[in-house]
């Protein structure tokens, strides 16, 4: 559908190819890359395969991303710099064309329940149960550990299983096979259960806890629960926060002389303590306080706003956020390569199916096969201008 909102014939699709073409040339990368020359597939999906497509994508993988035709809503936020092919699964010859794509891809990642890719041809190995997040940090015990004293475990949103147990720790088994791959020239299956990615990353919270200083009471009692005064976030009175993390002695000497109570130790009742810093927090505003520890090497930070954090020096000076042509921020890719870099800008997101006929040209389909595929509805192409 372009701008007037009248669908495109295929043959005004087809004249979209070489618009498509002339984009992708302008997006090419000029560093060289890490990931560069390693093709990607991607079935479209929420949270955690997008992410790690992501990850791939920022690093100089080609990642083309398998949409269905006719999808009205695109869900992937994490797009940058993919590429998307837009095709009904439920036909076979569009099952031909993904069979063909993933026969010169290097990496294959899904987030399909069990069974799905059984049912398209794409056999993996091993399959897990189907959950969310909260699911799998639950069966992971790590959700035991979190929350306040007397209180049900609090979920940190999705951030545990979804990103950090799911699409980074897959984007790390991802990239060992590869590597691997270039030692013994076979493939495997980078089978990523969420539950076990998340309970690895909580591998320090549960091998810690006979650490008497750290651990040893109820949740949301211990030192870096919730528990001690001098590790913890505040309330200013400008209705901010400030986060204090002062556990040695050296810091918690600079703490208490920047809020003004040096008769105190570090010993004293927590709960009491907890009580008075929230009293003298709630004296100043949270650039008052910044302003006020500036000098003290107390470990006390502003919480800041999402905004805020990307506009803030340190993170202007260590780029850690890409600026669209929006005027809006995003995170840059982490770690930071000293030879073959990320990407140092936003790079765009495709909408479904904008890169189809160029995917399909690369294939070696001719013209004529792409109309007939186009007219029976196997694929589809759109352009930034069509309304899905």
């Amino acid at each position: 559908m372009n701008k007037s909102g009248k669908w495109l014939s295929p043959s005004e699709k087809l004249k979209l190819y070489l618009l498509d073409v002339l984009t992708n040339l302008s997006s090419l990368r000029e560093a060289e890359m890490a990931l560069k020359g390693i093709r990607v597939i991607e079935f479209g999906g929420l949270a955690p395969v997008p992410f790690c497509g992501m990850i791939l994508s920022d690093f100089g993988a080609n990642v083309i991303r398998v949409d269905r035709t006719k999808s009205f809503a695109d869900t992937d936020c994490m797009g940058r710099g993919k590429q998307s092919i837009a095709i009904d699964l439920k036909q076979k010859e569009g099952l031909n064309i993904v069979h063909k794509m993933c026969s010169k891809a290097d990496v294959l990642i899904e987030p399909f329940r069990p069974g799905v890719m059984e049912r398209l041809g794409l056999e993996r190995t091993t399959c897990k149960k189907a959950g969310h997040d909260i699911n799998y940090i639950s069966m992971s015990g790590l959700l035991s550990y979190l929350g306040k004293k007397g209180e049900p475990p609090l979920h940190p949103v999705n951030l545990l299983a979804d990103f950090a147990g799911g699409g980074l720790t897959c984007a790390l088994g991802i990239v060992m096979a590869l590597y691997e791959r270039n030692i013994s020239g076979k493939g495997q299956v980078v089978d990523n259960s969420m539950v076990e990615g998340s309970a690895y990353v909580g591998s320090w919270l549960s091998n810690s806890q006979k650490m008497p200083y750290i651990w040893g009471r109820e949740r949301g009692d211990n030192t870096l629960d919730g528990g001690r005064a001098f590790y913890g976030v505040y309330e200013t009175k400008d209705k901010k926060y400030i986060s204090v993390g002062a556990l040695e002695p050296q810091f918690f000497k600079e703490l208490i002389k920047g809020l003004g109570l040096e008769h105190i130790n570090q010993t004293d009742d927590p709960e009491e303590m907890k009580k008075l810093f929230k009293e003298v927090f709630l004296t100043k505003s949270r650039d008052e306080w910044v302003y006020q520890f500036q000098n003290l090497d107390a470990c006390v930070s502003p919480v800041l706003e999402p905004k805020e954090a990307a506009e803030h020096l340190h993170n202007v000076d260590n780029k850690t956020f890409l600026q669209d042509k929006s005027g809006g921020y995003e995170p840059g890719p982490a770690p930071r390569l000293s030879r073959t870099p990320g990407v140092d800008k936003v790079l765009p997101q495709p909408v479904i199916g904008q890169q189809t006929l160029m995917i399909m040209k690369e294939m070696g389909y001719s013209d004529s096969v792409i109309e007939k595929l186009l007219q029976s509805g196997v694929i589809e192409q759109n352009s930034k201008d069509s309304k899905l």
